[in-house]
């Protein structure tokens, strides 16, 4: 359990730097570079994910059960976790979607790690979805002081919308009935 913590802590606690500390982290990124700072982020990200990855695995093998969610919370969780892979597509593909919802990874983040700790009561699940959730509700907060970054993505389009539900789902049907056993080693 010690190495999904230290992944967490090392995960969030990048993701972390431009909620409290925004001024500090253009500093750093300025006198570093920009490119450094990138790559400096992405192996420190890096790293925090794949420790999540590994702990997660060694906590599943011997888990510690805090509680046992009832069935019916199984089909719950899979509604909500519907329209994640669409809001994470429309936070690169800007339009609708992404207008009305300001923030779609984060609340793509927020469904995801809500809906896993519904059907998932070990103390891995608890801590890894739950520290997710809690990240992305701060991260949403505090997004309301800072000021707007334009994320990466496509060009504005009509067709960003279709494209991120119809490639969403699609890849929500792939995880249901492929790839999440395949990556995770869980039928949902």
């Amino acid at each position: 359990m010690i190495d999904l913590l230290i992944g967490l802590v090392l995960f969030l606690g990048v993701h972390s730097i431009a909620i409290v500390a925004p001024q500090w982290r253009e500093r750093v990124a300025l006198r570093l570079g920009v490119r450094f700072w990138r790559g400096l982020y992405s192996l420190v990200s890096l790293a925090g994910f794949l420790l999540i990855i590994h702990g997660f695995a060694l906590a599943r093998a011997e888990p510690i059960i805090w509680y046992v969610p009832p069935a019916w919370l199984r089909t719950v969780t899979r509604v909500l976790m519907l329209p994640v892979f669409p809001l994470l597509l429309a936070a690169y593909l800007p339009g609708r979607i992404q207008s009305a919802v300001k923030h779609p990874m984060l609340v793509a983040v927020k469904l995801w790690a809500f809906a896993h700790l519904l059907s998932n009561g070990s103390a891995a699940d608890v801590l890894l979805f739950g520290a997710l959730l809690a990240w992305a509700v701060t991260d949403r907060i505090s997004l309301r002081r800072r000021p707007a970054k334009a994320a990466m993505g496509a060009k504005p389009s009509r067709w960003n919308d279709p494209l991120a539900i119809l490639l969403g789902l699609a890849l929500y049907w792939m995880f249901i009935n492929w790839a999440h056993l395949k990556l995770i080693g869980v039928s949902p």
